[in-house]
């Protein structure tokens, strides 16, 4: 694989690990989402979320589409990997 190939692979583990994170933040009510470290997580992320809560309404209070999300990039991540230069 290419240099280029496996630092995108890289970037999107790391990626998905902040979704990871971002999503396991929302079960503390109490996360002030507008000091520093929390509003960065939150610029980085929403973007890309919003685009699979346009697709996935949350159903019930529940919101499944960081799992999609999740999904696609690990999916994309796992296609750069196996693509021979």
């Amino acid at each position: 694989m290419s240099l280029v190939g496996e630092s995108l692979t890289y970037f999107l583990t790391f990626y998905s690990v902040l979704l990871l994170i971002r999503v396991l933040l929302t079960w503390f009510p109490n996360v002030n989402w507008f000091s520093p470290p929390f509003s960065w997580l939150s610029q980085i992320t929403d973007p890309y979320l919003n685009i699979f809560r346009s697709i996935i309404p949350p159903l019930g209070g529940i919101d499944f589409s960081p799992m999609l999300a999740i999904f696609a990039i690990q999916l994309l991540a796992r296609t750069l990997g196996e693509i021979p230069v």
